[in-house]
C-alpha cells in the first residue's frame, strides 16, 4: 500500500525566499522548519511560513512532482501560490495547527 506524501512551500514572507520540500509528515515537518529545528536552506533563509501544499496519495508521485516544481521558474511558483493563497497566509496556522 502506497503512502501519501505532500509537497509544500515555506516561504520568508511574501514574495520572500521559497523553499519546496516533500514529506509524508506534513504537521511534523512544517513545526520543525518553524521552529527552526530543520538544519540548512529554510533556517539559514527564514523560511517559516507554510504558503503552499498538495497532498499526493503517494509518496513517489510527491517526490515527483518535487523534482519538476523545484526546476519551474520564480513566477510559476509564485502563480501556483496565489491561485489558492493570494494573501499570503500561513496555512499552518489555518489549516495543519490542529493535526
Amino acid at each position: 500500500m502506497a503512502r501519501a506524501g505532500y509537497v509544500y512551500i515555506m516561504a520568508s514572507q511574501r514574495n520572500g525566499t521559497l523553499y519546496i520540500g516533500v514529506t509524508s509528515k506534513l504537521a511534523e515537518r512544517i513545526r520543525n522548519h518553524r521552529e527552526g529545528l530543520v538544519e540548512g536552506f529554510t533556517k539559514t533563509h527564514g523560511c517559516r511560513l507554510l504558503v503552499w501544499f498538495q497532498r499526493f496519495d503517494d509518496i513517489e508521485d510527491a517526490r515527483q512532482f518535487e523534482r519538476r516544481m523545484k526546476k519551474w521558474n520564480r513566477a510559476w511558483k509564485l502563480r501556483r501560490i496565489e491561485e489558492t493563497n493570494p494573501q499570503w497566509h500561513g496555512l499552518y496556522e489555518t489549516t495543519l495547527a490542529m493535526v
